[in-house]
């Protein structure tokens, strides 16, 4: 049984994720959606809100679980018996990222395989950071995230009680 995890922040999970998600669960037995809980990054939704959203987003995939963690990711993929840890390549930037994350966790721990996914050609300019911006902005991101998601946001940027439309 081939078990791998698919690590991100997720903040928030958008369809470009979904996408690598969705193949993973294809060609592994079992898909864990690893939220991470510290990223070195400012974060619009709590740990706990990300981990409610991916699960939302992933419902009805069986062979998918939802989990959040806080340790590097080698260690934690190795802690729950991952042989690999998927990756999603959207522009030639990402290469030279995750080349670099690859070798890093190649290191760390020689057992655990980096694999990564090139994106769908619809999603090569999806980031969550993308995401974010343009829904507090006032822009329709309904065509990047799914339908709970965009809710989300628009009660992060539009909170109940306030005076814009």
């Amino acid at each position: 049984m081939t078990k791998v995890i698919f690590p991100g922040s997720f903040d928030p999970i958008h369809l470009g994720h979904l996408d690598i998600v969705h193949r993973a669960a294809n060609l592994f037995d079992e898909v864990v959606v690893a939220v991470y809980n510290r990223p070195l990054k400012s974060l619009l939704f709590t740990p706990k809100e990300r981990i409610a959203l991916v699960k939302a987003t992933t419902k009805g995939l069986e062979n998918v679980t939802v989990i959040g963690y806080d340790d590097l990711t080698v260690h934690f993929a190795r802690k729950i018996g991952a042989s690999a840890i998927v990756r999603g390549l959207r522009v030639f930037s990402d290469f030279e990222y995750e080349f670099r994350m690859a070798m890093a966790n190649k290191r760390l721990d020689s057992a655990v395989e980096t694999i990564a996914f090139v994106t769908d050609e619809q999603n090569t300019f999806l980031s969550s950071s993308t995401v974010k911006e343009i829904a507090a902005l006032g822009g329709d991101v309904s065509t990047m995230v799914p339908e709970i998601v965009l809710r989300a946001l628009q009660k992060k940027f539009r909170p109940e009680g306030s005076m814009e439309a």
